[in-house]
Parts: structure tokens; sequence; C-alpha cells
């Protein structure tokens, strides 16, 4: 009976241990998701920043060029 108690202990801390590393694993996943949605809109908003810096001075220089 002993050995029935200690096996069924150990094998409840098992399963208590697997399912405590998938919430682990799900909650990085989920950070790690999040962390890369919000670098790519960061990336998108600099490269729209940066596109209309180059058209807005390429049309200063086109607009200086049409008046000379």
């Amino acid at each position: 009976m002993a050995d029935n108690y200690l096996e069924n202990k150990f094998e409840a801390l098992r399963l208590r241990r697997e399912k405590e590393a998938k919430a682990r694993q799900a909650a990085w996943k989920k950070r790690m998701d999040a962390y890369r949605k919000k670098l790519e809109a960061e990336q998108k908003a600099i490269s729209c920043q940066a596109e209309s810096a180059c058209e807005s001075s390429s049309k200063a220089k086109g607009d200086s060029a049409a008046q000379e």
C-alpha cells in the first residue's frame, strides 16, 4: 500500500509539473506574439515616417526646381 501511495503522489506531482510547464510556455508564447506585433507596428510606423520624410523632401526639391 505504501508503494501505491507514493506512486500516486509522484504521478500527481509529475502531472502538476507538466501542466505548469505548459502554462509557462503558453504565457511566454503569448508575450512573444504581443512583442512581435508591437515591434512590427513600430517598424511600420518608422518606415512610414521615413517615406513621408523622403516624399516631402523630394516634393520640396521639386517645388524649388520648378520655381527656378
